[in-house]
């Protein structure tokens, strides 16, 4: 699985920004994907994960983004959006794609447990 994350950029605080990754290759039936972060000095992050297979996917998120980041795909499941409300200066970070072929459960978090990664996004906020 290929994975390309778009629409980082500069923002004032308060905004909103919409990130998209871009999936291609075979995804198969049972993938999971998520939204990971990295502040500057600090360990990758979980933000966002939405397993696919289930109707409606399942989503979670990181109590640090609860109520102000949205995770979803597009009608073709080709393409996973993180829309980022009221942005804070502690946001700022390069975000990344991951993928994981099965159902990760509370081990979503984890970095560790995904096979495939996008190269990164820069999101700041100031």
């Amino acid at each position: 699985v290929q994975l390309e994350e778009s629409g980082g950029c500069s923002v004032q605080a308060g905004g909103p920004l919409r990130l998209y990754c871009t999936v291609s290759g075979d995804t198969g039936a049972g993938y999971c994907l998520a939204w990971f972060r990295q502040r500057p000095g600090k360990e990758r992050e979980a933000v966002a994960g939405i397993y696919r297979p289930t109707h409606p996917p399942q989503i979670t998120y990181a109590d640090s983004v609860e109520g102000l980041f949205t995770i979803s795909q597009n009608r073709d499941n080709n393409t996973i959006f993180l829309q980022m409300n009221s942005l804070k200066p502690e946001d700022t970070a390069s975000y990344y794609c991951a993928a994981r072929d099965r159902y990760a459960g509370s081990a979503w978090v984890r970095p560790s447990i995904y096979a495939d990664w996008g190269r990164g996004t820069q999101v700041t906020v100031s």
